[in-house]
C-alpha cells in the first residue's frame, strides 16, 4: 500500500505541476499529452488510451473502453476539464478499476483554479475472503 501511495504522489505532484504551468482552459488532450510527458521524464511507465475489454456474459468485446492514462500498470487515470465533477464520472473510473482489476484510480478536473481541489482518488475494495 506504500507503494501505491507514493506512486499516487508523484503522479499528483506532475498533475500540480501541468496545472501551474497552464491553468485551466485548454483541452483534456493538451493536459493529457502534457502529464503523460511529465510522468515518462519521472521513469514511469505511461500507457495512453490504453484500451480495456469487457466480458458480458459469454461475450467478450474488445476495445470496449479506453483509459486516458494507466501508470505502472496500476493507476488509472481519468482526465477531465468540467465545471463540476459528476457521478457519471466518478463511475467510469470505478468501472475501469473493476474490468481491469487496478488498485488505484484518479479522476482529475483540471477545469479549477486549484488542482488540488479537483482530484478525487479511489481504492478498489480487497476481496476478505
Amino acid at each position: 500500500m506504500r507503494q501505491l501511495n507514493n506512486l499516487t504522489q508523484i503522479i499528483i505532484g506532475k498533475a500540480i505541476d501541468v496545472h501551474k504551468a497552464l491553468g485551466p482552459g485548454l483541452l483534456e488532450s493538451a493536459y493529457q499529452k502534457c502529464l503523460i510527458y511529465e510522468l515518462k521524464k519521472a521513469g514511469l511507465e505511461v500507457e495512453a488510451e490504453k484500451a480495456l475489454s469487457m466480458v458480458y456474459k459469454e461475450v467478450k468485446i474488445e476495445h470496449g473502453y479506453r483509459i486516458d492514462i494507466l501508470v505502472n500498470k496500476l493507476v488509472v487515470l481519468e482526465l477531465k476539464h468540467v465545471e463540476n465533477l459528476t457521478e457519471v464520472h466518478r463511475a467510469q473510473v470505478l468501472t475501469y478499476m473493476k474490468f481491469g482489476k487496478f488498485p488505484v484510480g484518479l479522476l482529475i478536473n483540471f477545469n479549477v483554479p486549484m488542482l488540488k481541489n479537483g482530484i478525487k482518488r479511489f481504492l478498489m475494495k480487497q476481496n476478505l475472503n
